[in-house]
């Protein structure tokens, strides 16, 4: 490509869209330095400009058209395409809410600025001031009074016929995703709604947004691998929380009643396209309630999110119908199992027959300790949970697998635990909160027992001398958020729903 000749008066240009030179990359770069250049040397750094005074942005333009025509106007954005037509030429630039179209004459800016407006790239970020109008073709436009460069794009976006595809580019340089894919934008748009209906849902009912410690001593609160730091000044081994829920109890015996926390969590396991190293998760704790109501809670606030983002009750998702109309199914784990092996484990009695009947189905049991209720959870996990399409809670966990929960009276075997799953994925997770700190004891001891020797575990005697204070009968819940964005907003990725997934550094 040769540089732009400024000397519009020596062009003959036919009408044509503008895009970026087909040479190589490292050229289109060194071309847009040398502009940069150039602009500095004739006293136009455009990082020099700290202000621009945008007035209305391209969905005003739109909507209020009507009020908006022949007023002036100051938009500002990223120049995406533009069509040059002799003396003057029409650009889009993207904004925070779409596209503005703007129309840019020699007449009406002069030549000098004209000749400045040649130079510009695509990617280019600049502020204009004109007048609203409708072109010939019904276009609502911008007709430019004056511009100006407010930063320089110093590498060339992507070719605007292909945009970015490589789905790990896109990951890894999310602000040029966004860039290039705007419904990218969209999605991130839609998580925001969601989850300020959820906060607004909660405060309806009473609850307050609490904050916790996300380094912590001991590793607790769920079944996972954490992340381990140092503190140099303690000479401190510490723990990136894995969940909230220890903290969030105590303060339930402290006297709160309804409280919540919504933030990030880490765990130190695999990756796929449902995990991601840290994730978002809500957790929310009411007393004097149970895991009933907690069922009842998880219904009404996927629907306040259904509203916030104007979907009705069935939904689509990776081309599969989705009925998320309430009131959901509910089946024990035992049914479940029941319903889709054939295996009835409410009439097995020994370990033995459990694991005879596993092997008949083919449930792997490599490293399943060999309890009647894990072999139970084992063959949900492995024969039931995927099969869960329309929205299911599964109640009645086995103990072996639920160290946190309330066993129940006449089936101690079995606690007030369920997780609710849709399309396959298991959503979230509920208790009737175990407040006996004898019983927690020793569950917890069980727990550290059955821990692999490269997992960190210790009980958490302070969380037991908080139940030994008294906890009130408990009604517990914890959301995966970045499973539910991905199903209201049909993501087949957790990367396509966080903004900057974890990846691994390219060498």
């Amino acid at each position: 490509m040769q540089k732009q000749d400024t000397n519009i008066k020596d062009k003959n240009i036919v009408a044509a869209v503008q895009e970026e030179p087909q040479v190589d990359l490292k050229e289109q770069v060194r071309f847009r330095h040398e502009k940069l250049a150039s602009l500095k040397k004739d006293g136009k750094n455009p990082f020099n400009v700290v202000k621009f005074n945008q007035t209305h942005n391209s969905s005003d333009l739109v909507n209020d058209f009507e009020k908006l025509e022949g007023s002036v106007v100051s938009v500002a954005g990223r120049i995406l395409t533009r069509r040059i037509m002799g003396k003057a030429s029409f650009i889009n630039i993207l904004d925070c809410k779409g596209r503005a179209q703007v129309f840019v004459k020699i007449d009406n800016i002069g030549e000098n600025n004209y000749n400045d407006f040649l130079n510009l790239d695509i990617g280019d970020i600049i502020g204009v001031s004109g007048t609203v109008f409708k072109t010939k073709t019904g276009e609502i436009s911008v007709k430019a009074s004056d511009f100006i460069l407010l930063s320089k794009a110093l590498n060339p976006l992507p070719d605007k016929h292909h945009g970015l595809v490589d789905t790990d580019l896109r990951y890894r340089q999310r602000y040029v995703d966004l860039i290039a894919n705007p419904e990218v934008k969209d999605v991130f748009v839609k998580r925001a709604k969601i989850l300020s209906s959820i906060r607004a849902f909660l405060a309806s009912k009473n609850f307050i947004e609490v904050e916790t410690p996300i380094l912590g001593t001991v590793a607790g609160g769920a079944a996972a691998r954490p992340f381990k730091t140092h503190h140099n000044t303690l000479d401190l081994e510490l723990f990136m929380r894995i969940a909230p829920e220890l903290y969030l109890k105590r303060l339930i015996v402290g006297g709160f009643e309804r409280v919540y926390e919504m933030g990030r969590m880490f765990r130190n396991e695999g990756m796929s396209y449902k995990h991601n190293p840290e994730f978002t998760m809500i957790e929310l704790y009411q007393a004097y309630a149970d895991y009933n109501d907690m069922m009842q809670l998880v219904e009404d606030m996927i629907c306040s999110s259904l509203d916030a983002l104007e979907l009705d009750r069935e939904i689509e998702y990776s081309g599969t119908k989705i009925n998320l109309k309430t009131p959901w199914q509910r089946l024990t784990m035992t049914e479940a199992v029941k319903k889709y092996t054939g295996i009835d484990f409410s009439k097995i009695k020994t370990v033995d027959a459990a694991v005879k009947k596993a092997k008949e189905k083919g449930i792997g049991l490599e490293k399943v300790p060999k309890t009647i209720g894990n072999i139970l959870y084992a063959a949900f996990e492995q024969e039931v949970e995927h099969k869960l399409i329309d929205p299911v809670f599964i109640t009645e966990y086995p103990i072996e697998v639920s160290p946190l929960a309330k066993r129940i009276a006449d089936k101690p075997h079995l606690t007030y635990r369920f997780e609710f799953f849709i399309y396959g994925r298991e959503m979230g997770n509920a208790y009737t909160e175990l407040n006996d700190p004898i019983d927690q004891r020793e569950r917890f001891k069980a727990q550290a027992a059955l821990k692999a020797e490269d997992e960190k575990y210790e009980n958490d005697d302070d969380f037991i001398t908080a139940l030994d204070y008294g906890m009130p009968p408990t009604g517990g819940l914890g959301v995966g958020i970045d499973r539910l964005v991905m199903l209201l907003t049909n993501s087949s990725s957790i990367r396509d729903v966080i903004l900057f997934p974890t990846m691994k550094p390219v060498k």
